[in-house]
């Protein structure tokens, strides 16, 4: 299934991409690379997740990523997996979705 950003979660990939880059200088890519295997992980099954949240628009679920401790959270939609949100754990509070 294809996976689409919404454009506050695309703003928030640059971001926190860029800063993985600046900052992590054993591991610049893993950011990047963590979230690839999260977005095929989605594309492939993505209703394998317990609902995190119900909401008018559909139910909201999410996958860690785990070295990184992001969560990506999505709604699966006709035909394709629209991603609200990559944000959550080193924030130490929940995304405003």
């Amino acid at each position: 299934m294809k996976v689409r950003l919404s454009d506050e979660a695309r703003e928030q990939v640059i971001e926190m991409s860029a800063w993985w880059v600046d900052h992590r200088d054993k591991a610049p890519d893993l950011f990047d690379r963590e979230l690839a295997d999260a977005f095929a992980k989605i594309s492939e099954m993505p209703t394998w997740l317990p609902v995190y949240q119900r909401r008018p628009s559909g139910d909201v679920r999410r996958v860690l990523m785990p070295k990184t401790r992001n969560h990506v959270y999505y709604l699966c939609l006709e035909g394709e997996v629209l991603v609200i949100a990559v944000d959550g754990g080193p924030k130490g509070r929940e995304p405003a979705l």
